[in-house]
């Protein structure tokens, strides 16, 4: 309830969002021609950048405690967000249904861009069992409570695990929407898969792709959110027991494989 309160009462992050919405859809979106594709920027990235800046300590725009009340408003926007995914799920179950074992395969996407990829660039940058943490998962909300349970919060892993999550809070949405609109441009890809691909397992990253693919696909707008949606709850869920059961137990069977190979000789942080 105080949350609410709070939340309700912080006139001064409601008057910043109406102007950032304000802003951003004055631009509206814009499209820059690269070659080979095109990058399409829209609001969203505007709205994450402008309040980054406003955000940084020494501006003194923002007070502390009135970023942690935005961020509980933030977490409230998505639970409304994801309400109005289940019932664009609903009338088209069985165009998911259809797609089922593509929905579920795309889960192998993961796997190997965070473990085989990601593990070896960690260990040649010189982390330790930091890059368990990191490179395990995506490392968002329920990747972190299984490495809090297992090691604890403030373990290696849990450091590692941390380090990700912040970044992909902080540059993941922006990134994924550069990268889908690249994609989508090049017309590689068919509009559904790449929706399929933006379910990571992150809200905001799932939206920011989506609402990329949505600009360039409008004509497929609505498949697009479905599909991105059912993507990321698949992921949410059959990837919380496939992190447990698989992922955690490999990256450090890998671990141990390829440290005394390609780490580096740092020294080891022991709490």
């Amino acid at each position: 309830m105080n949350v609410q309160e709070n939340s309700l009462r912080s006139w001064k992050i409601h008057f910043f969002v109406l102007i950032l919405v304000c802003i951003t859809e004055f631009i509206g979106v814009k499209t820059f021609n690269i070659g080979i594709g095109a990058i399409a920027l829209f609001p969203m990235l505007y709205a994450l950048i402008i309040g980054a800046v406003i955000s940084l300590p020494t501006l003194k725009v923002l007070k502390p405690k009135e970023m942690n009340v935005a961020a509980n408003i933030l977490g409230i926007s998505f639970m409304l967000f994801v309400a109005k995914l289940g019932m664009l799920m609903g009338p088209s179950l069985p165009q998911i249904f259809d797609a089922g074992l593509a929905l579920g395969l795309q889960e192998l996407g993961h796997f190997a861009g965070t473990i085989l990829l990601g593990l070896p660039i960690a260990l040649l940058l010189g982390m330790k069992r930091e890059a368990v943490g990191a490179t395990f998962s995506i490392d968002r909300e329920p990747n972190l409570a299984i490495i809090a349970e297992k090691y604890g919060s403030d373990s290696p892993e849990g450091r590692g695990a941390l380090g990700v999550y912040v970044c992909g809070t902080l540059f993941g949405a922006l990134y994924l929407s550069v990268l889908a609109s690249f994609l989508a441009q090049t017309g590689w890809f068919h509009p559904i898969s790449l929706a399929m691909g933006a379910g990571v397992g992150s809200g905001s990253m799932m939206a920011a792709m989506s609402g990329a693919l949505a600009v360039i696909f409008p004509e497929s707008a609505k498949d697009i959110a479905v599909f991105a949606g059912a993507a990321n709850l698949i992921t949410t869920i059959l990837g919380t027991y496939i992190c447990v059961f698989f992922s955690l137990p490999f990256t450090n069977f890998l671990y141990k494989k390829l440290e005394p190979v390609l780490g580096r000789k740092s020294k080891v942080i022991e709490k």
